[in-house]
């Protein structure tokens, strides 16, 4: 207020509080502190009663001073409640100090993983390297030869028929690996080539069917008018075109097709389980085939069980027509 004003007692009747007047000069002085009603002056003995209402500390502005840094911090900084513990500050002025070269060296080795880690890791590594080899071995064998089997056998095929049909290959006698006729399972969707011998590298494990052509498991060939024809194939890998022959029953078809004649043999016998060394059931009249007497016959031969070659699977068959080809296919090729 900039207008004059009666005087007014205090709220405890004394008379109002006026500093005292400096004598030796009259310059700025500090302002008497005022009531915490309305601003008035305030007399000596409100300055309790004024310290307890407004939380001020008495004792001068040097107290003050030391209560505010309590409360605030020193240079305005955050309360003391929000501070870190002393412990943990010296913590992180440990950690953020420069390591010393033998600290260092002591923290390098306590970081360096023992004998008996680094072992464990070695052999983790090479079973995981074992277990990947393993799993593309099996997918070479059981995906990839198929796939380029078929691709082979296919080739082989569409030649042998060109060949037919431009009149460049002849019955008679065949070079080992050298496809001749087609072998037609219908109830199987097998088409694959015959090649002369049972190789494994340059007949079987290229998708392709071998006829037993050499001694001492000569087998006779279909033209033959009587004998046994003798045929062996993959059931697993390279094509395995005798994979399922165990399906087959007696009556289905079994086509052998040449440049010249369709032979139809009609499945009669099944031997499920032999020996690899029996080689009786390649005889003119085989063993336990349930056949009497001579005969035009056809035997397949393959592994059992399946995945391995620890035995051998034989599936017997009759011939029951021969048909030139120029009279076209067999009803059992007929869709």
């Amino acid at each position: 207020m900039t207008a004059l004003r009666p005087e007014r007692e205090d709220l405890y009747g004394g008379t109002p509080y006026e500093p005292p007047i400096d004598e030796e000069t009259v310059a700025l002085r500090i302002p008497p502190p005022e009531s915490v009603f309305g601003g008035e002056p305030m007399t000596a003995s409100d300055a309790p009663a004024a310290s307890s209402v407004t939380g001020t500390t008495p004792g001068g502005r040097a107290a003050r001073r030391k209560a505010a840094k309590r409360r605030h911090g020193r240079h305005g900084g955050a309360p003391e409640a929000t501070r870190q513990p002393e412990g943990q500050e010296g913590h992180e002025e440990r950690d953020a100090r420069p390591l010393s070269r033998v600290e260092a060296r002591r923290q390098a080795r306590a970081r360096k993983p023992s004998a008996a880690v680094v072992a464990s890791r070695a052999v983790g590594e090479v079973f995981i390297t074992t277990g990947v080899l393993m799993l593309l071995f099996v997918t070479y064998q059981l995906w990839w030869t198929n796939v380029r089997a078929h691709a082979q056998a296919d080739k082989e095929a569409s030649s042998l028929q060109d060949d037919w049909a431009n009149g460049k290959r002849n019955p008679g006698t065949f070079s080992p690996g050298q496809g001749f006729a087609l072998l037609h399972i219908p109830k199987l969707d097998v088409v694959v080539p015959i090649a002369e011998g049972i190789s494994n590298k340059k007949v079987l494990d290229k998708g392709m069917v071998g006829h037993y052509g050499e001694d001492p498991l000569k087998t006779a060939m279909p033209d033959a008018k009587t004998g046994n024809f003798g045929l062996a194939g993959h059931r697993n890998t390279h094509g395995e075109p005798f994979r399922y022959i165990n399906r087959l029953q007696p009556g289905d078809a079994i086509v052998v097709e040449t440049q010249d004649e369709y032979y139809v043999y009609k499945m009669a016998s099944m031997l499920p389980v032999t020996a690899p060394s029996n080689v009786s059931v390649l005889d003119p009249v085989p063993k336990d085939s349930g056949f009497t007497g001579p005969g035009r016959y056809i035997t397949l031969t393959t592994c059992t069980p399946e995945f391995t070659s620890k035995y051998r699977l034989i599936v017997w068959g009759k011939m029951v027509e021969e048909r030139p080809r120029s009279k076209g296919k067999p009803d059992a090729l007929v869709e």
